[in-house]
């Protein structure tokens, strides 16, 4: 969907200007030194594209925190969420509500096997937290298995669960979480070869960790589907059915995280359906509605489900549900149908984004791997290709992360919104954003590749 010449950007620096000191005056941001940061201020977006009050334009290939699956402002979900306000605007989760049973049909239509009862949470670390607990009621176990590449949330089991250096602050080493190694064939840590001694080695790592920790203590093995914030490492063929064999066998609950995988990121509704692996509980938020209105959940399967059909669950939020969110997943979920954006990431990610990212990377030696699928893609950057040496090292600040550093500036001043974690670039546009804006896209990562071509060796 491409920007709407009636919204195209325009110049007002003085309105700019007022809404970065009240920002500044008073917004406390996530993840941020307050005093070291210098947000920009958005003047408005559509499609792909959002623009400044000084009238520059980006094409962002950020998704706003891959959410915005069907791009900004789209006309049907915010028809929807006008009209769902008018006729009814709020109401407390305990009673059964149109655009709520609707939202939640509709997903467990989607959610692969029998992930048919959906709990709706405000977002996807809400969601996580109330999956790990469903799992510890069901089984009567404490523990958890979770995966040290990995982000869950930041709320406080999710950000025990995650496995980046966002933990380190809030990790009480008390909240039953155990850490294993997934697979990552380029960095692997089991000095693996090829993607089956990689999906070997890495099975036998999980076996042999739930061994020495009791497989009786442990209630569940969270795993997001496709790690994303982590570096979008796809999981090798048989990995994720090894997992779901070894949790059978077990009585440990399979938890899939598909806050940002899910809803046709990748080139499927969900990013399990590229494995034919069904969970036993399935997280979501994110493009479950585009991110219009805060929505996530848990898909929950008839196993778990049962166990709360006499026995209350102990969880709620009062906003559970929220008709306005529901309503932009309703809409959200039907757009997607109509303009098989699903199939359009499908069709992106193979003849468009794979194809002229794995072109850079041959001209680039800053580019180490790239990896993905869909409109789901990272870049690997690297100084040295024969080594492997990471751009910047582990959770560089400062001067250490200057080489990314400049890589991100050359992006912006090529009207590109880059999407930059650690030594990595995530190229994760909407999904339906058009080849013409791919390839824009492409060609000012291409010129800001070169600026990090600089500090290889």
């Amino acid at each position: 969907m491409s920007p709407d010449a009636s919204r195209a950007p325009y110049t007002d620096s003085a309105a700019g200007a007022a809404v970065k000191a009240a920002d500044r005056a008073h917004v406390f941001h996530s993840w941020s030194a307050q005093g070291l940061i210098d947000p920009l201020a958005v003047a408005g977006a559509e499609g792909a594209y959002f623009w400044d009050y000084d009238g520059n334009r980006y094409l962002d290939l950020t998704s706003g925190l891959v959410f915005t699956n069907i791009g900004y402002q789209h006309p049907v979900v915010v028809a929807a969420i006008q009209e769902q306000a008018g006729k009814l605007a709020t109401f407390a989760p305990a009673f059964a509500v149109e655009a709520r049973s609707e939202a939640a049909r509709l997903i467990a239509e989607r959610t692969p096997g029998d992930l048919d009862k959906i709990f709706f949470t405000n977002g996807g670390a809400e969601a996580v937290e109330n999956a790990v607990r469903m799992a510890r009621l069901h089984t009567g176990r404490h523990k958890v298995l979770s995966a040290y590449r990995s982000y869950h949330g930041a709320t406080a089991t999710a950000i025990n669960l995650t496995g980046d250096p966002r933990r380190w602050a809030s990790d009480t080493g008390s909240a039953g979480v155990v850490r294993f190694w997934a697979p990552f064939l380029y960095r692997s840590p089991f000095y693996a070869l090829t993607e089956a001694e990689e999906c070997a080695r890495a099975l036998q790592h999980l076996e042999d960790t739930l061994a020495f920790e009791g497989p009786a203590t442990v209630a569940a093995v969270v795993l997001e589907t496709i790690p994303g914030t982590a570096g979008i490492m796809t999981p090798p063929p048989g990995y994720l059915a090894g997992v779901r064999e070894i949790c059978d066998r077990h009585g440990i609950v399979f938890v899939l995280d598909e806050v940002m995988a899910g809803f046709g990121r990748t080139g499927k509704w969900f990013a399990a359906d590229h494995h034919g692996v069904v969970p036993d509980l399935m997280t979501f938020a994110k493009g479950v509605n585009s991110g219009y209105v805060p929505l996530g959940g848990v898909a929950i399967n008839a196993e778990i489900a049962a166990t709360f059909d006499t026995r209350p669950y102990p969880g709620g939020l009062t906003y559970s549900g929220h008709p306005l969110a529901c309503a932009a997943a309703v809409a959200t979920i039907r757009v997607m149908e109509d303009e098989k954006i699903v199939e359009g990431a499908a069709h992106l990610g193979e003849h468009v984004l794979g194809p002229g990212l794995r072109e850079l990377a041959e001209r680039h030696p800053s580019v180490g791997e790239v990896r993905g699928l869909g409109a789901f893609w990272a870049l690997e950057l690297v100084r040295d290709r024969e080594t492997r040496e990471p751009l910047v090292p582990y959770n560089a600040t400062g001067e250490a992360n200057a080489p990314m550093a400049a890589f991100g500036a050359a992006c912006r001043k090529n009207g590109l919104w880059p999407f930059i974690n650690m030594n990595r670039t995530h190229v994760v546009p909407a999904c339906n954003i058009t080849e013409a804006e791919a390839k824009e896209g492409l060609a000012a990562l291409d010129t800001a590749l070169s600026v990090a071509d600089e500090h290889t060796v």
